[in-house]
């Protein structure tokens, strides 16, 4: 004997298919909230809710806000498949310690005191501390990372740094088949075009205004500002530069 199904033949509490389709569109299209949405189509917030939750749809974080269509998550089969490149930037900081752990007056003096060290100057011939360009390489699959500090995200540092990065993987057994980045100018150049042919590389662009398809290294980057960056007081830049490559092994292992 089979097992028969325990779903009831009549389900009266059901919420209407016409209803749900109104739900739907009004979260995709308007980006409204349970309350709003139960108020536009006659029924209770927590039907909306329970909704929006069958369609993952309850979290506008999984809406893309382009299309209005649920973020499809991905990820790619192998390690190299697909690497993630992109740059963050942060303000170096200065002699004796930021804003963030001594407060503005403080960081204030101690940025200008910097200046007074380096000579260094902005536009607007104020003081310039200057700033940390983070170029950071992960792989889609592992989400292991890598990556190098430098003082600019020139086409020739970034091609250095794909250069030591695919050589990194490779001496652990991944062999880097594809690379995506924005459209940044290092990323468009010839070098960068070039250089990636030569290490037989494909190249992919993320679409104009759609970060969330690098979203990856994104969040990636959050978690290295968390865990380094801003996680404790530094004296000074190089204080926080040498602090890095410890943080990445322990991210990685």
């Amino acid at each position: 004997m089979n097992d028969a199904s325990s779903r009831p033949h009549h389900s009266p509490n059901r919420v209407p298919q016409q209803a749900v389709r109104k739900i739907v569109h009004l979260r995709w299209k308007h980006r409204l909230g349970p309350v709003q949405i139960a108020d536009k189509v006659g029924v209770a917030p927590s039907t909306v809710h329970k909704v929006l939750v069958r369609c993952r749809l309850n979290r506008l974080t999984h809406v893309d806000r382009a299309t209005g269509e649920p973020i499809r998550r991905y990820e790619h089969p192998h390690p190299g498949s697909l690497i993630h490149v992109d740059v963050k930037k942060l303000g170096n900081v200065p002699d004796g310690g930021g804003w963030r752990y001594l407060g503005r007056q403080q960081g204030e003096h101690n940025r200008l005191a910097t200046k007074a060290r380096t000579g260094a100057k902005n536009a607007y011939y104020g003081p310039k501390v200057g700033t940390a360009y983070v170029h950071t390489v992960i792989d889609d699959h592992s989400r292991v990372a890598y990556a190098e500090i430098h003082d600019d995200e020139t086409a020739a540092t970034a091609v250095g740094v794909l250069y030591r990065a695919v050589a990194w993987f490779a001496e652990r057994g991944v062999v880097v088949e594809r690379v995506l980045s924005d459209n940044g100018s290092a990323y468009k150049s010839f070098l960068w075009r070039d250089t990636c042919a030569e290490l037989g590389i494909a190249v992919k662009k993320t679409r104009p205004y759609r970060p969330q398809t690098n979203g990856k290294i994104e969040r990636f980057h959050r978690t290295m500002a968390d865990g380094w960056a801003f996680k404790k007081f530094y004296n000074s830049e190089s204080a926080r530069r040498a602090a890095l490559p410890a943080w990445l092994h322990e991210y990685n292992h």
